[in-house]
């Protein structure tokens, strides 16, 4: 009785349209981001993205719509790349071509990042915190990284907000145009997407948090919280930078036939530990 479920399920993963899906997410972020970033001001972040809701025309839909579509994106992009990796997709992939997409996972993963940072409420100033932090204890290279990426302490959110809106989408597109060309996706092919997302971002507001007087503890975004959970137990140049590495490097090794069988499964037992940090730190 096991064995045809777990043939179903494999199938359903395998075969859904996972990766095309997310485009059309994407696409509706793209569309939204260009209202949302009209009212945004980054020397005055939580005023301009708060008030929003209240000065522009159905600010609170565009605003809602730009995050759920995003957080769509990436969550569909996820289970595309699980998708890869149980029905070893990448194999008939040449390296050349596998190597940028998966440097493409990270910076879509900066660019959902940059923008809950960008929100400067309680969940994204604790973000962006402790994101600059752990770039700041990397050895000899941290000053540069953070100066590159966030620079928050010296520039507020100006670092950020370049990235997020130019630098950050530019280093997506070059890594992911190879892909995107081969395999183009028109949203009206998924009309029940579309209007789903257009309806419940019309219904269910997008979360923008004031300041938690008194709390010392704010999870991080959804993505964030195995890491942020992971770092109360080791030193945070292994759990900001070294353990999230070493899955980037396992997905670069799917592709080197001799080690293939071990990066595979160091993928999916890492993705099954960073589900139960996970778990662990939104339990709290």
């Amino acid at each position: 009785m096991i064995q045809p479920t777990t043939s179903i399920g494999r199938k359903f993963l395998v075969d859904g349209r996972w990766g095309a899906s997310s485009m059309v997410a994407l696409y509706l972020s793209l569309f939204s981001g260009v209202v949302v970033s009209l009212q945004y001001d980054p020397a005055h972040p939580y005023y301009s993205a708060s008030s929003l809701d209240i000065l522009a025309p159905f600010g609170a839909f565009w605003r809602s719509l730009h995050f759920y579509a995003s957080q769509l994106f990436f969550m569909l992009l996820l289970v595309h790349l699980l998708a890869v990796i149980v029905g070893r997709s990448y194999e008939s992939m040449p390296f050349k071509r596998w190597l940028p997409l998966v440097l493409s996972m990270v910076a879509a993963l900066l660019l959902l990042f940059t923008g809950y940072i960008l929100r400067a409420d309680s969940t994204g100033s604790s973000a962006g915190m402790i994101a600059e932090n752990i770039l700041l204890s990397v050895p000899l290279l941290g000053g540069f990284l953070d100066s590159l990426l966030f620079s928050l302490i010296d520039e507020g959110m100006k670092r950020v907000y370049a990235n997020h809106m130019i630098g950050l989408g530019l280093l997506w597109v070059v890594l992911s145009w190879d892909h995107l060309r081969r395999y183009r996706v028109s949203w009206r092919q998924h009309p029940v997407l579309v209007l789903a997302l257009i309806g419940f971002s019309a219904l269910v507001p997008a979360p923008m948090e004031p300041e938690h007087l008194g709390v010392f503890h704010i999870n991080g975004p959804w993505f964030f919280v195995g890491l942020q959970e992971l770092l109360r137990y080791i030193h945070p140049f292994l759990a900001g930078v070294v353990w999230p590495s070493t899955f980037v490097v396992a997905l670069v090794l799917l592709h080197k036939q001799e080690a293939a069988i071990k990066a595979r499964r160091f993928c999916l037992g890492w993705l099954a530990f960073y589900a139960l940090l996970s778990f662990i730190g939104l339990s709290r």
